[in-house]
């Protein structure tokens, strides 16, 4: 049992220090032998859990989209109205990206950079069904615009990423109140209007 505790805390650390360095120095500057030395294991260790970089980085983007999408869907009841489905998972969403906000960083820039593969992209595009099948009643309900999955979450979600980045450098605080008016745009931004 102490061996296979050790092997999770290996890979964990692996994971952890996957997620410190692409978020500090980026994908490319980031080699496995820093990683390695981050995570306090050999560099030949890191072949034990994972096939190499490319492997490690796309588990590394599943778990924490995994961890994302558990906490955005949490509280979410798919009987709820179209409208307070949405703002039950944005707001969970909001939260995650302020309280998890390396882990919001690091699939911010594995959402906008390739160094993410086609596969594991789509594996991942799978983790959000519940907001897509969300979006897809909304779109057949006449509430939510008929567009693309890909554009209600350029216009509705990722402006999450750019304000929580903006309060990590200091230039504002995401208070209750903006929270609220950062809501209402995004609904507001994928609703038919009235």
């Amino acid at each position: 049992m102490a061996a296979l505790q050790k092997s999770i805390d290996k890979r964990n650390a692996l994971i952890n220090a996957t997620i410190e360095l692409v978020n500090n120095d980026g994908f490319h500057a980031t080699p496995m032998s820093k990683i390695a030395k981050m995570a306090c294991v050999s560099p030949a260790t890191i072949y034990l859990y994972f096939e190499n970089k490319q492997d490690l980085v796309n588990k590394t983007y599943l778990e924490v989209k995994s961890s994302y999408t558990a906490y955005a869907f949490a509280t979410y009841d798919e009987t709820m109205s179209v409208k307070e489905g949405f703002e039950v998972i944005w707001k969970r969403i909001a939260e995650f990206k302020l309280k998890e906000d390396a882990y919001a960083m690091f699939l911010a820039q594995c959402d906008n950079t390739p160094m993410i593969d086609e596969e594991s992209r789509q594996e991942g595009i799978r983790h959000l069904q519940p907001l897509l099948d969300l979006w897809n009643r909304g779109i057949k309900e006449g509430v939510i615009k008929p567009m693309s999955d890909y554009m209600l979450y350029a216009y509705a979600i990722n402006p999450l990423s750019f304000l929580t980045i903006a309060q990590n450098r200091g230039a504002l605080v995401l208070d209750d109140k903006q929270l609220e008016q950062a809501f209402q745009a995004a609904w507001s931004s994928i609703k038919v209007c009235e």
